[in-house]
């Protein structure tokens, strides 16, 4: 058994653990590792939105475009592409990359063909809506948990090796207590969210301040290597549960401090739907995120079917990683997307 703070990453504690040091966790459970060298990393996440049937081929087309430039110099390790609709009906579809080196995002990003691309007058005039979230965490400010061993999804496929079982999971606080930095800060949030280009009822390019300690939550299945009794079980109990949760913090989530809630299915480039999904959530805080799953209905029905069901689970693969942030390695930018996208459904305009 051993820690989810790995070694170089640990040091003198003045904030306790929620967790008395002689815990046994009920069952085994991992987190990525990364080598030393590992300082930073960045997540790009790229929309297209759309609403009508009419406009999915340019959709798929844009999205066919900026995997193109994932190919280029400097593209991120590791990529995948996700369909959701939100909840006011439009389409939306994500190409969401992880790069290791944000130097490397950065020469991605100012190369001609990709900021080019973005800045084109053609982004306002083609009829669908474009997004950018892109998020830098530091190494210590995110945390991973698999129930598995290798392959890994999301930030953990640009990482370099596993732990061996953890410490540091099945009680509440856990998530907390995996991040290294929760050694000795609380992670809390500090102002709002601030319109600073554009106006989110007015379309167009619109871009939003963010402030620090942002929490975003990546939390995945998959089910594709699962038949039988265990795809039943996953599709007739465990899925329902955890959309009607998704679905609560899409509609709701403005009530308990979560600032975007996407629940998403993984497609392929043609936009075919694939047997795996996570959700994207966004929240003021690492503290607003914890005490929404330690106390609302939705999320406890998500726990406890998971808690029952998990010993008998072989090839559903379930994780999540989690991450806070700095306000200056954050950037929200919309283009000509409805005013309840992302963080432009809580962001202030002009004081109001």
């Amino acid at each position: 058994m051993e820690s989810a703070i790995d070694k170089h990453q640990k040091c003198p504690r003045t904030l306790s653990r929620r967790v008395a040091d002689d815990y046994q966790p009920p069952f085994p459970m991992y987190v990525a590792r990364a080598s030393e060298d590992l300082n930073q990393v960045v997540m790009g996440y790229f929309g297209i939105q759309y609403s009508g049937s009419e406009k999915k081929a340019a959709a798929l087309a844009a999205l066919r475009h900026i995997v193109a430039d994932f190919g280029t110099a400097d593209g991120p390790a590791h990529f995948d592409l996700t369909h959701h609709t939100d909840n006011e009906g439009y389409d939306n579809l994500i190409a969401l990359g992880y790069w290791r080196d944000p130097s490397a995002y950065q020469r991605w990003l100012a190369s001609p063909a990709v900021a080019g691309w973005w800045a084109s007058d053609e982004r306002l005039a083609d009829g669908i809506g474009y997004f950018r979230e892109v998020v830098a965490p530091r190494a210590e400010q995110f945390e991973t948990l698999y129930a598995f061993t290798d392959d890994f999804p999301g930030v953990g496929a640009i990482m370099d090796d596993v732990s061996g079982e953890i410490e540091e999971h099945g009680y509440w606080g856990s998530m907390r207590d995996r991040f290294p930095i929760s050694q000795t800060d609380w992670m809390r949030p500090n102002g709002d969210l601030q319109v600073v280009h554009g106006d989110p009822a007015r379309g167009g390019r619109v871009v939003v301040r963010a402030h620090d300690n942002i929490a975003l939550i990546r939390s995945g299945q998959d089910w594709r290597a699962a038949e039988g009794d265990e795809r039943r079980l996953y599709l007739d109990e465990i899925e329902p549960t955890l959309r009607a949760g998704m679905d609560f913090l899409r509609d709701n989530g403005k009530d308990v401090g979560c600032y975007s809630n996407r629940y998403v299915q993984s497609i392929d480039l043609d936009g075919n739907l694939l047997d795996e999904s996570y959700n994207i959530g966004h929240w003021r805080s690492l503290d607003r995120l914890e005490r929404w799953a330690e106390s609302h209905p939705t999320h406890l029905r998500i726990f406890v079917t998971f808690f029952r069901v998990v010993a008998g689970l072989s090839k559903l693969r379930l994780y999540h990683e989690v991450s806070v942030f700095d306000a200056q390695h954050q950037v929200y930018e919309y283009v000509n997307c409805h005013p309840q996208t992302g963080m432009m459904r809580d962001a202030a305009v002009d004081g109001r």
